[in-house]
């Protein structure tokens, strides 16, 4: 009995034991559920995972596209560089390695660690860059302390070659990381931080092409990040090459001609809007944010007075001066008032109450007289009787105080005055007496270089007004795409290209008065830039800054500015320039630079010209008109009437096309063909050529 209680109180009571029994049950098959979750639904992900524990992601650097002038002379090129980069993945603690890393790399502290916290939301395989275009000494320590610093890591990239000094670096632009702000805008939804990306200039508006496209490879890690072989590479997409619209000869000229005077020249194709040359002083070096620009020198530059990053070409809004007397011309001859003034000009003239100096007493002059003079009293009268909404209806149709639309950013708009703009802008009703200073470029009149250049070089080309453009989508390496070309067009909105139907009086009166101007004669404002044998036209500007006054100290803060410009030749110009100098005074100096850009454009026509025979690598003939005679014969020929018929008779006329496809070494120049008897000029560079062709075909 006692060994039967004894075994009875020893067995569990049976509803215990079920419990027990599915407790165990529920483990199990909770286990199996969590092993069936890891195996079967989480398989993906957690292979991905592993095979990032082992396949380290590295980027390959697209390089940018490279930029060439318009005759395919490199401007700006790429240069290889070793970019040095932080994997945080590769070591949790980073942080306790700054001092080092920081020491080794000679990186000021603070401003590593500030970059790591630009990066803290960042994944942490995601590279962080952390010194561009490192030394050899800098790769040695990294190589050095592998062990002790894996998470540094170096990559090859193409880092951005600039011009020396400088050289249209306003035009060219500059590269540099996206900033903060930058990924904050919607244009930079596509980047990341980290990424290189154009700054100003044809860099920034053309990005898109120039950056290209950036590949990776995966790199096989060990356990302790070292590299032990390749899976994959994805090459990268290299950027886009750019043919610029300018000409380095002629920038040239046109930085020398400048010198160290602030302001801006500017040189366009009055035809087609292409930009020749652009200039914008004081400048800076683009290489120096192509491997990121240090505070100090960034600081140095945001509070320079002369404001060296502005593009002073596209950007500096300022009074046209006696410029703005072409505008003035053309409005009071469109209305049928200019063309009959005559108004004397006895040193200045009264007007509301006020008497208004002109430089000179010039006695009574027309319209004709007063251009080339540059007569205020003619300009003021002229004024008072047009009034400002009709100036400046004309003014705007000609495309002032609106963009141009050219290709770059940040183009500002300028100012012209009217009684809705008064009123819009100050609440207030406009004051005639105003528009007495309006008349010869002062009051609240703002332009900028480029507008200025559009809108007097339109005149000249019997209103055809063009859009400048710094790159030419019909003459690259690479054809730009339809819709891109488009963004741009939307981009950039501004007057444009525009046709506005002129007098023929009109055309006519303002490009031989600005013709006069630059040949010698009393008063003629801008006879410093007469060149002999060039038809070159042109308009003086001496504006007067705020507080300005009479001071005429040149490079002094009350200075008057500098304009001029001028085209070649005076009507359907082929080239058209305008010169800015900050504070410097008189107008005629602008002239001078400007003459200084002609000479070296003629030249090289003239160059172009003599050569065009020599040229190779293009098989289109070149044609020609040519007109000869016989050599003279031993034979007397009568002289008087019958002499002069018989010495006609020896002469020949012939159309040709010369062929310039290059030469074999050994071979002879193919022949000429005459196309259709026809009498024109033979210049003089084609004369012993085509006699020797005369010679050798009668």
């Amino acid at each position: 009995m006692v060994s039967s209680s004894s075994n009875r109180g020893e067995k569990l009571p049976t509803l215990k034991l079920t419990v027990v029994q599915y407790g165990i049950l529920l483990m199990m098959l909770a286990l199996a559920g969590g092993l069936w979750r890891l195996q079967v639904l989480g398989a993906q992900n957690y292979r991905q995972l592993a095979e990032e524990n082992r396949v380290r992601k590295e980027p390959i650097m697209a390089p940018r596209g490279k930029l060439f002038d318009r005759e395919n002379r490199l401007i700006v090129d790429n240069y290889p560089s070793v970019t040095c980069f932080l994997v945080r993945e590769q070591n949790h603690h980073v942080d306790a390695d700054l001092p080092l890393i920081a020491q080794g790399l000679n990186l000021d502290l603070d401003q590593l660690r500030a970059t790591l916290r630009r990066y803290r939301t960042s994944p942490g395989y995601q590279p962080i860059p952390i010194k561009e275009d490192i030394t050899a000494d800098e790769q040695a320590f990294i190589a050095a302390h592998k062990n002790e610093l894996p998470e540094l890591e170096t990559i090859d990239v193409e880092r951005r070659l600039y011009p020396r000094d400088g050289f249209a670096a306003h035009l060219i632009g500059y590269v540099g990381e996206v900033s903060e702000e930058d990924l904050n805008n919607p244009r930079f939804a596509y980047y990341e931080p980290g990424d290189v990306v154009g700054k100003a200039g044809v860099e920034e508006t053309y990005d898109a092409l120039l950056r290209g496209q950036d590949g990776s490879r995966d790199v096989i890690v060990d356990s302790h990040g070292r590299e032990v072989g390749y899976l994959r590479t994805q090459h990268a997409v290299p950027g886009q090459d750019l043919r610029l619209t300018i000409d380095n000869d002629i920038q040239r000229a046109a930085e020398m001609a400048l010198g160290n005077a602030p302001g801006a020249v500017i040189v366009m194709d009055p035809r087609n809007g292409n930009i020749l040359a652009m200039v914008s002083h004081p400048s800076y070096d683009p290489n120096e944010f192509a491997v990121k620009i240090n505070r100090a020198d960034w600081n140095k530059l945001i509070t320079d007075p002369l404001h060296p990053l502005m593009n002073k070409a596209i950007q500096d809004q300022l009074a046209p001066g006696s410029t703005f007397k072409i505008i003035m011309s053309a409005a009071g001859l469109e209305e049928g008032v200019a063309q009959n003034m005559h108004v004397m000009c006895n040193g200045g003239a009264d007007f509301y109450g006020r008497f208004f100096k002109c430089d000179h007493h010039h006695g009574m002059l027309d319209i004709h007289e007063a251009i080339p003079m540059s007569c205020d009293t003619f300009f003021y009268t002229l004024a008072q009787k047009l009034g400002i909404d009709t100036i400046a209806k004309y003014a705007i149709e000609f495309g002032l105080s609106q963009k141009t639309g050219i290709d770059l950013p940040n183009e500002m708009s300028g100012i012209m005055p009217s009684t809705q703009w008064e009123l819009k802008n100050f609440h207030q009703r406009y004051y005639p007496g105003n528009t007495i200073s309006v008349g010869i470029g002062q009051g609240e009149t703002q332009v900028t270089p480029i507008q200025l250049l559009r809108a007097l070089s339109g005149l000249a080309s019997d209103g055809h007004f063009v859009r400048p453009r710094v790159v030419d989508p019909n003459n690259q390496p690479t054809p730009i795409p339809a819709d891109f070309q488009q963004a741009l067009l939307d981009s950039f909105p501004g007057s444009g290209d525009k046709t506005v139907p002129l007098r023929p009086d009109t055309w006519m009166t303002i490009t031989d008065g600005m013709a006069a101007a630059t040949t010698p004669g009393l008063y003629h404002t801008a006879e410093e830039a007469h060149l002999d044998g060039v038809d070159f036209a042109g308009k003086t500007g001496t504006a007067q800054v705020v507080g300005g006054g009479d001071t005429h100290t040149k490079g002094g803060a009350k200075t008057p500015n500098a304009w001029f410009v001028g085209m070649v030749p005076r009507r359907n110009p082929e080239m058209a320039i305008v010169v800015l100098q900050e504070h410097g005074d008189w107008g005629s100096g602008s002239a001078m630079i400007a003459q200084r850009v002609v000479i070296a454009y003629v030249n090289k026509q003239r160059r172009l010209e003599n050569n065009v025979l020599q040229q190779a690598g293009t098989s289109k003939p070149v044609e020609v008109g040519a007109v000869w005679s016989d050599p003279v014969s031993s034979d007397p020929q009568p002289s008087g009437r019958k002499g002069a018929i018989a010495r006609m008779a020896t002469v020949h006329a012939g159309h040709f096309f010369l062929d310039q496809a290059p030469e074999k070494p050994g071979t002879e120049t193919a022949a000429p063909k005459a196309l259709a008897s026809e009498t024109s000029a033979l210049p003089e560079w084609l004369s012993e050529s085509l006699l020797r062709f005369k010679e050798n075909h009668n």
